[in-house]
């Protein structure tokens, strides 16, 4: 089973940039898709990037296109989420998460099968 653990959240001023890492703990976590989520407090998890194994197709929500990165070291294990600009409306624990089944869309946390414990993004005004 594939272990994920986030880091690298914090508060940080808008305008501010943070930089996410994901670290998996199995060498097959190479082959899977991964994905970025976020939650606020009283809103559902919400889609923020994913990437493709290969890291050659990536995909965004709209709110975070252009000023957010994906981006995956398959070497390290590791995935990441380079955040540049921030808003006081990106405030929420991001999640990053695995999935094995190559067919869903990836835009949908019910496509996931892993997920890490969360980090915290504070975006002060």
């Amino acid at each position: 089973q594939v272990q994920l653990v986030e880091s690298g959240g914090g508060l940080v001023q808008a305008g501010g940039s943070l930089r996410l890492s994901c670290a998996a703990s199995e060498r097959t976590f190479s082959f899977y898709p991964m994905g970025w989520f976020r939650q606020a407090p009283g809103q559902e998890r919400e889609f923020v990037a994913s990437i493709k194994w290969s890291a050659d197709s990536t995909y965004y929500a709209e709110s975070v296109k252009g000023r957010f990165t994906i981006s995956r070291d398959n070497a390290k294990n590791l995935v990441y989420l380079q955040m540049n600009s921030l808003k006081p409306e990106d405030t929420a624990v991001y999640y990053c998460a695995a999935r094995t089944d190559y067919s869903r869309s990836g835009y949908s946390l019910y496509d996931y099968d892993y997920w890490g414990q969360g980090t915290q993004v504070t975006v002060s005004s």
